[in-house]
């Protein structure tokens, strides 16, 4: 029987172990009658951690280093800490997961490398650390001071991996229980300065968090053995995480939807956040144009500010969302918002200024007032331009709307970013294709919105 609790969010990091133990809580929770949901892959650490305090999850799977190092540096107490933010931590899950650095064993052999401290007698080896590593205060930063390391170049995480195996790169950071390590042979070379902290695997809460759901997850163990194994079944095995934890808990895995009905769903996501952003634009932006042209003085500073959020990178903006509007499709729907202001706003304001300007005194000489000649004459002579802003904007949201998926927004970006994590390209293509796909039907509809609404002598 459901206990009478509103449903509990749990969320997951974009790597494979985060998201084998959010799939562990929330079948855990379900299994003890809670209504348990699992956000998935919902991007690093930072988006985690503040879409918990703003209420957005409920609980995820964190590492005492990270909350140690990089979310509450300089804290001695991390529950008093945590509590003072609304927030608690869970007893160890039972394994640690420690960041390493690892190089493949011919590379070790060739060089002599046992320790991270043989490094630097080797200035020509070409290090590659994921990017959130290099950002880190526990990784890049303190690996560079502690061992006098001189440069590196930073990758995600899973390409990272790849660029090892195929020798593009020397060294990379590894967590200690990726099952990569057994599986490309690599040599995780030792410590020996101590840079790194423990990272005891816990599970974050917030406070409001009932007391059923502490004891229901506070009963859970799962040792490194356990955890490689996981991690080996879902990265090596292409075992879908879910399956993965209903193995560990010995419960039947439900069963995983089939191609079509998966893409049929990721479609109405994609189109949601286009459609609704798309048409807010639209909303705005015409009549922005419209006074853009009107007023130059204004209009300079219109196209002058929906230039400078064109330039924001899509990634940051989403991030600096999540405070503000959470996790989920809202600020994805504002982000895309946002970027197509610019073609439509500068659509609308070219087609109005490269009209004849004998064409407004004809009219304006006959009598027409302002609001007729606008609706009458300026609007329909300026169709085309302005359908071709819409259209590019349109295309751009598509394109863009697929990295929504790291804020759990879904859509097409979910199995792009899913197949990258897991080196799948059937995943990313399931992606990637529709997308393209979608790309090419929004502009054909535009092509044929021209055909129809544009007057035919415009078109020639």
């Amino acid at each position: 029987m459901i206990l009478l609790l509103l449903a509990i969010v749990v969320g997951s990091k974009q790597f494979t172990e985060s998201v084998i133990l959010g799939e562990i809580a929330a079948q855990e929770l379900q299994s003890a009658g809670i209504a348990a949901s699992h956000r998935r892959e919902l991007g690093g650490t930072r988006v985690l951690w503040e879409a918990l305090r703003a209420g957005q999850i409920d609980l995820y799977p964190e590492y005492t280093g990270t909350l140690e190092q990089e979310l509450l540096p300089g804290e001695r107490d991390l529950p008093a800490a945590l509590s003072r933010l609304g927030l608690r931590m869970g007893p160890p899950i039972g394994f640690e997961d420690d960041y390493a650095i690892g190089v493949r064993r011919d590379v070790a052999a060739r060089f002599g490398l046992r320790a991270i401290s043989d490094l630097p007698a080797h200035p020509d080896l070409r290090l590659g650390f994921s990017n959130e590593f290099m950002r880190r205060r526990d990784g890049w930063p303190r690996l560079r001071e502690v061992y006098g390391l001189a440069a590196a170049r930073g990758l995600e995480h899973e390409v990272a991996y790849r660029a090892l195996r195929d020798g593009a790169i020397d060294a990379t950071d590894l967590y200690s229980t990726d099952a990569e390590i057994r599986a490309g042979d690599l040599v995780v070379l030792a410590d020996d300065r101590r840079a790194f902290p423990r990272y005891q695997a816990v599970f974050l809460f917030r406070a409001e968090v009932a007391e059923p759901v502490l004891r229901a997850l506070g009963q859970l163990h799962i040792d490194e053995r356990q955890m490689i194994a996981m991690n080996a079944l879902a990265l090596i095995d292409r075992v879908p995480e879910a399956r993965v934890a209903a193995g560990f808990l010995g419960r039947p895995g439900a069963a995983s939807d089939g191609l079509g009905r998966r893409i049929w769903r990721r479609t109405g996501e994609h189109l949601f956040l286009v459609v609704v952003s798309l048409a807010a634009a639209i909303l705005l932006s015409i009549p922005l144009g419209i006074l853009a042209f009107r007023s130059p003085r204004l209009g300079a500073g219109l196209l002058g500010a929906a230039g400078v959020l064109q330039t924001i990178p899509s990634l940051a903006l989403l991030v600096f969302m999540i405070p503000l509007l959470g996790i989920g499709a809202g600020p994805a729907i504002v982000a895309l918002f946002l970027y197509s202001l610019l073609p439509i706003i500068r659509g609308t304001h070219t087609g109005l200024a490269t009209l004849a300007p004998e064409l407004r005194e004809s009219a304006h000489a006959l009598g027409l007032p302002p609001g007729a000649v606008l609706a009458r004459i300026e609007l329909p002579l300026a169709s085309r331009s302005i359908l071709s802003g819409i259209k590019t904007a349109a295309v751009i949201d598509v394109g863009t709307a697929t990295l929504g998926a790291l804020i759990g927004a879904g859509g097409y970006g979910q199995p792009i970013l899913t197949g990258i994590r897991l080196a799948d390209t059937g995943l990313i293509l399931e992606g990637a294709v529709p997308a393209a796909a979608l790309a090419l039907l929004a502009q054909g509809l535009f092509d044929l919105a021209e055909r129809l609404l544009v007057p035919r002598g415009l078109r020639q």
